[in-house]
């Protein structure tokens, strides 16, 4: 493996009281729900974002939808596994599919450097059109803007979409309870190790390939089989951790979670060790959490094996609590310790 020229990093942990904004307000970690508490929330806060979802549910009428917004700004805008258009499409689609919604409607604004090449633009598109077929999407709206040379990095895309809610389900933080099973849909930190390692050209023995998927097929069976599904929630920056930890906040829940049993690949378990990076710290595109009561949780697990291919599902915890907001894992060792966010951005750029 090539060592990473460490001159060219930053710290992106900020003081408690940061006078500018820094790389870790973008991380999904402490800094940026600092950021969302203290500049956002008071001016926008309303009960239709309140329990901090991944995407608000909205009515028109008697439809349930689904809707969000996103952009993508990751570097390298080629990585394995993937690129900046198919990310941007399955992003969209996933945080729809977190409330159980079929994915249906796209818009696409491009922030485009000058002297960004044509042959990579069209890349860049045709693997967004790739993508949107196999999410069953239509981009139906968008917008172009070009910045001067030195202005963009390249290219950075923002999406919104729309998604139509099929079911009676409510899928939110706030259906959280006690006794739920944590089952997490497969392996963890392929994507953020991939895009670094593509980043700072790390070679490793075995290549290490995003898992950037949609997942609303294996989340529409759990769903139609009957599975009361009370949460989803994908795993992108923060990780699994961050995910965790901001579920339990929101549901004012207290879990228990087994470090031995979270599956890492070997490739990515060593790529960690190496660098000094926390795999349930790093970041996924094609992996997510469901919280299910526990009578459910076998069969849950059964149709998840059948729906997701090449990767295993695992039971990595349980709900044990409705009163103080707060993660505890057993280590591989048999220890405890609280899981916490991540304090800033480990990986800026990632997503």
């Amino acid at each position: 493996m090539n060592s990473p020229d460490f001159s060219t990093f930053t710290c992106p942990v900020g003081l408690s009281d940061e006078p500018v904004i820094l790389l870790g307000h973008g991380g999904g970690g402490k800094m940026t729900q600092r950021l969302l508490d203290k500049i956002f929330m008071p001016a926008f806060s309303n009960p239709l974002s309140a329990d901090r979802h991944d995407c608000a549910e909205l009515r028109i009428g008697k439809t349930r939808s689904a809707f969000t917004t996103d952009s993508f700004v990751v570097r390298p805008i080629f990585f394995p596994g993937g690129d900046i258009g198919k990310l941007a499409v399955y992003g969209t689609a996933n945080d729809l599919a977190m409330r159980g919604a079929r994915p249906r409607f796209l818009s696409a604004g491009f922030i485009i450097e000058e002297g960004f090449a044509f042959d990579t633009l069209t890349k860049i598109v045709s693997s967004m059109a790739e993508a949107l077929q196999q999410t069953d999407m239509q981009l139906v709206t968008g917008d172009t803007k070009v910045v001067e040379k030195g202005k963009g990095d390249g290219i950075f895309i923002n999406t919104s979409g729309i998604g139509i809610i099929e079911h009676d389900l409510v899928i939110s933080p706030t259906q959280v309870r006690s006794g739920d099973i944590v089952i997490l849909s497969g392996d963890i930190g392929r994507h953020g190790i991939a895009v670094l390692a593509m980043r700072e050209g790390l070679e490793f023995s075995v290549p290490i390939v995003s898992d950037c998927a949609p997942l609303f097929a294996p989340i529409q069976k759990l769903i139609a089989e009957g599975i009361e599904v009370h949460c989803l929630r994908d795993l992108t920056r923060g990780g699994l951790a961050a995910a965790l930890v901001e579920i339990a906040q929101s549901s004012r829940s207290t879990m228990e979670i087994t470090e031995s049993v979270i599956p890492v690949e070997e490739s990515v378990k060593g790529a960690c060790e190496i660098l000094g990076l926390d795999p349930m710290h790093i970041a996924n595109e094609g992996r997510f959490i469901a919280f299910v009561p526990e009578n459910q949780c076998d069969r849950a697990l059964a149709i998840l094996a059948h729906t997701t291919s090449g990767v295993e599902p695992k039971i990595i915890g349980k709900v044990t609590g409705n009163a103080d907001p707060m993660v505890t894992l057993t280590t591989q060792i048999g220890t405890k310790r609280i899981m916490d966010l991540p304090s800033g951005e480990l990986l800026p750029r990632i997503c």
